[in-house]
């Protein structure tokens, strides 16, 4: 079960708050403002954490690390702004219920203990992962109702990618690499493809309407 998303996908609350070693003052710092929004430094040690917990890995805490959560988490903001103007349908949170049940199955063999015990080690809670995951299942949600209409694989473009890619397919599928038998699968996966490069599109130039300030200091 792959949780590295894609569009890694960490829009929430602000979690812990930093401390500093020497003072034990608590700070929390402006990183990026989005628009009329802030995104602070709890809000990225948060969505490091969820997203090393997700990909079961280490924390990193490096400047360049930090950058790149800042990135998602501005992706992340642009986005759910889209989804709030835009009514879209969200998914129940029955369907997060699901996906954690079957993360701690795939990677806990099934004992809740042993994933609180994991996502201790992370500085997470419950309430952490299963709204990373309801988001997670939103951001899918959105993109599929959003740009799946109109990521249209004709016959042609199927026939097409078929032709092309045989040697390729008959290697992966030995034993039925017919057309009939793949065309469904072919269509599937040039429909994912338009699906993508329609989101991406949509939000680079998404984010080039909107105002995008970097506190450098605070991603240092």
């Amino acid at each position: 079960m792959n949780f590295r998303r894609t569009i890694s996908l960490t829009w929430l609350v602000p979690g812990l708050l930093a401390a500093t070693a020497s003072a034990g003052v608590v700070i929390d710092q402006m990183a990026v403002i989005v628009g009329k929004r802030v995104i602070k430094t709890s809000d990225i040690d948060l969505d490091q954490r969820l997203t090393a917990f997700l990909n079961n890995e280490p924390v990193k805490t490096t400047s360049e690390e930090k950058r790149r959560s800042a990135e998602r988490l501005i992706d992340q903001e642009i986005i759910r702004q889209e989804i709030l103007t835009g009514g879209f349908r969200r998914p129940e949170e029955a369907q997060a219920a699901a996906l954690e049940g079957q993360l701690t199955r795939d990677r806990f063999g099934g004992s809740e203990a042993r994933r609180r015990e994991a996502l201790g080690r992370y500085g997470l809670g419950e309430d952490d992962l299963r709204e990373q995951l309801l988001w997670q299942l939103t951001v899918l949600s959105f993109i599929d109702q959003r740009f799946r209409t109109s990521a249209i694989v004709s016959d042609e473009d199927a026939r097409a990618y078929y032709d092309q890619h045989l040697p390729e397919l008959r290697r992966e599928n030995p034993q039925a690499y017919g057309y009939e038998a793949l065309e469904a699968k072919i269509r599937s996966s040039l429909e994912g493809e338009r699906v993508n490069q329609s989101f991406n599109q949509w939000l680079g130039e998404a984010r080039n309407r909107y105002r995008i300030e970097y506190k450098q200091e605070a991603l240092k």
